[in-house]
């Protein structure tokens, strides 16, 4: 805009609006340098883990000519129901305008909460937009569908890839086709747009010139003052974890300690986010004296750690807790894929001869991968081999590429809703812990991930042949202690009946499975106050598998912790003097919490 135009809005009245224009443009100039400045500091890209391998694509085009050759009406009749459905879209979209109606055509489209905005339903271009996307949509997914591939893998690859194009190009995600933002965007003279590339550009400075949308706002929290305030004190501390004494606030506790070895995919926070959800605080109150293990953010001088170095944390921290309260054996509780080496960690010692376990806990643990649902199209060879060369780049399995792994198998809640809300709406990133927590991500060392990836989950060795680790063939049936194990229901990361399968094959005689409502998180972060997700509970034992298994269960209101807690007691040894933790080397929670992934 000139300064002549400006002073002519400034002449017709408009002083405040060209005033506020002027300064808006100024700052996209400014904001514009940034960002590309911002862009150039990206490291090169790595195809390998950019997007699949060009062998899906030639799988997905052979599939293609396959159909095309053995299925030509198929393939015809697809594609005039397509164009058909297209053309009647548009002339639909046309009668309301020609009969000057500015009203959409009925519409009995799914409900979606991406199109909640009335103007989908009622304004007739948003309409058309939004038709002709689900159509785009409906047509893609049954293309994929109907082609001829060679296997199941193949086919599971093909049909995420077709959902994340489907989910990328949804109208929603362009400021054209937003109502939302274009609302937005009138109601604030431009503001909110502005406001959008501001938080485009921390990003990407944030990130090392990759483009992260930012889910939570980081200056809402600050662990240790107002989330993972559970007291305590660090009692060890080793180059790889501290391990966190919490205080009782019962005057007995039960003789056997009991230690939970948090994911280091994630920070153990999780578990203490606030007090009214907090495991660590209601397991101190059922009179548990609680040790907890806050892994290391691994830098790239831990590349050559692998899993046998988490496992003998896991021994040396058994170790510590023995020492501290006496006792020759203790509980011990393992999450996700810190479960799965708490699971090899009781085959080995069994191997051993050693019995300082006397029960486990597993939180949506996956020790059997045969088979990968969701993340089938991450453990391919392509996948893994560009996590390989990342590897060798960094020493690392860096967060910010597991962070955008996970986020991208809930694309519309992880990535597209947040970039939306924040660069075209201009939103503050909400100030939500469990998304806080999300957003704290950790690196892995890249000796360590590769094992985990090639020989658990691409060769599945735990449950076949054994993983070799420490000198032992370690398998599934080599853990024989009592074994508590919780699922969720709607886990996407750990599919409930993959959790199942594996404690099936564990040779422990004493054996419950509690099956939660929810997800991976929410299934487990279930406080009984809440009274929010129930659980499902079954006698029926574990020899018909996981179906079977579900349909004998019955169904119980609220937490799974109650009842997880009574379990734990029973096998938590006579009542004993509160034992408290000295001072330690400094308060919970500790210092390697605090670490940021670089």
């Amino acid at each position: 805009m000139t300064a002549e135009t400006l002073s002519r809005l400034v002449q017709v009245g408009h002083a405040p609006t060209a005033q506020k224009l002027a300064q808006n443009i100024e700052r996209i100039e400014t904001l514009g340098q940034r960002l590309m400045a911002a862009f150039a500091e990206r490291n090169l890209p790595n195809p390998g883990v950019e997007g699949p391998g060009a062998d899906l694509y030639m799988t997905a085009a052979a599939g293609f000519v396959k159909t095309l050759t053995e299925q030509p009406a198929k393939m015809i009749g697809t594609q005039v129901s397509y164009w058909g459905e297209t053309l009647a879209n548009y002339a639909r979209a046309q009668q309301a305008l020609a009969q000057g109606q500015l009203t959409a055509p009925d519409d009995g489209s799914p409900a979606d909460k991406r199109f909640a905005n009335p103007l989908w339903q009622s304004h007739p271009y948003f309409n058309l937009v939004k038709k002709q996307y689900l159509t785009n949509a409906r047509a893609l997914k049954e293309a994929a569908q109907g082609l001829e591939l060679p296997d199941e893998v193949a086919r599971r690859r093909v049909t995420w890839l077709t959902n994340q194009i489907v989910d990328m190009m949804a109208p929603t995600n362009f400021l054209a086709t937003n109502p939302d933002a274009l609302e937005k965007a009138i109601e604030t003279e431009g503001e909110s747009l502005v406001r959008g590339l501001e938080n485009l550009v921390r990003d990407v400075e944030q990130n090392g010139g990759e483009m992260v949308v930012t889910l939570a706002d980081r200056g809402a929290f600050t662990v240790g003052e107002n989330i993972g305030t559970a007291p305590g004190s660090v009692a060890h501390r080793t180059d790889l974890y501290e391990l966190i004494q919490y205080a009782p606030t019962t005057d007995t506790v039960h003789a056997m300690p009991l230690i939970i070895f948090p994911p280091w995919i994630n920070k153990f926070y999780i578990l203490d986010l606030k007090p009214q959800n907090s495991l660590i605080r209601w397991l101190v109150e059922q009179g548990h004296t609680l040790f907890v293990v806050s892994w290391r953010n691994p830098t790239s001088d831990f590349a050559e750690l692998g899993m046998e170095d988490y496992i003998g944390a896991y021994l040396d921290a058994m170790d510590r807790v023995r020492d501290l309260t006496g006792q020759r054996q203790l509980n011990a509780v393992g999450y996700c894929i810190a479960g799965t080496t708490l699971s090899l960690t009781l085959a080995l010692l069994n191997q051993r001869g050693d019995d300082r376990v006397n029960a486990a806990t597993l939180f949506t643990t996956l020790t059997d991968f045969s088979e990968q649902g969701e993340f089938t199209s991450f453990l391919q060879e392509d996948f893994v081999a560009g996590i390989a060369e990342e590897v060798q780049r960094h020493g690392l399995m860096r967060a910010q590429l597991m962070a955008r792994t996970m986020s991208f198998l809930r694309a519309n809640d992880l990535v597209w809703g947040p970039a939306i809300r924040s660069y075209m709406m201009g939103e503050t990133p909400p100030a939500f812990d469990l998304l806080f927590w999300n957003g704290d991500s950790t690196n892995l060392p890249g000796r360590m991930a590769l094992q985990y990836l090639r020989g658990l989950c691409q060769q599945n060795a735990f449950a076949g042949e054994g993983f070799e680790l420490l000198g032992h063939k370690l398998r599934l049936s080599d853990v024989d202690v009592p074994l508590c194990a919780i699922a969720c229901e709607s886990d996407h990361i750990a599919p409930w009946k993959d959790c199942w399968r594996g404690v099936a094959q564990m040779g422990s005689r004493d054996k419950t499975f509690i099956l939660s409502q929810s997800g991976h998180i929410a299934g487990i972060v279930n406080p009984p106050s809440k009274k929010k997700y129930g659980h499902y509970l079954s006698n029926h034992g574990f020899g018909e598998g996981a179906e079977t298994w579900r349909e004998k269960a019955s169904f119980a209101d609220g937490s799974w912790w109650p009842h997880w807690g009574e379990w734990l007691a029973e096998r938590a040894g006579p009542m004993v003097a509160a034992r408290h933790p000295e001072e330690g080397l400094e308060p919970a929670p500790g210092r390697y919490v605090h670490d940021r992934a670089a």
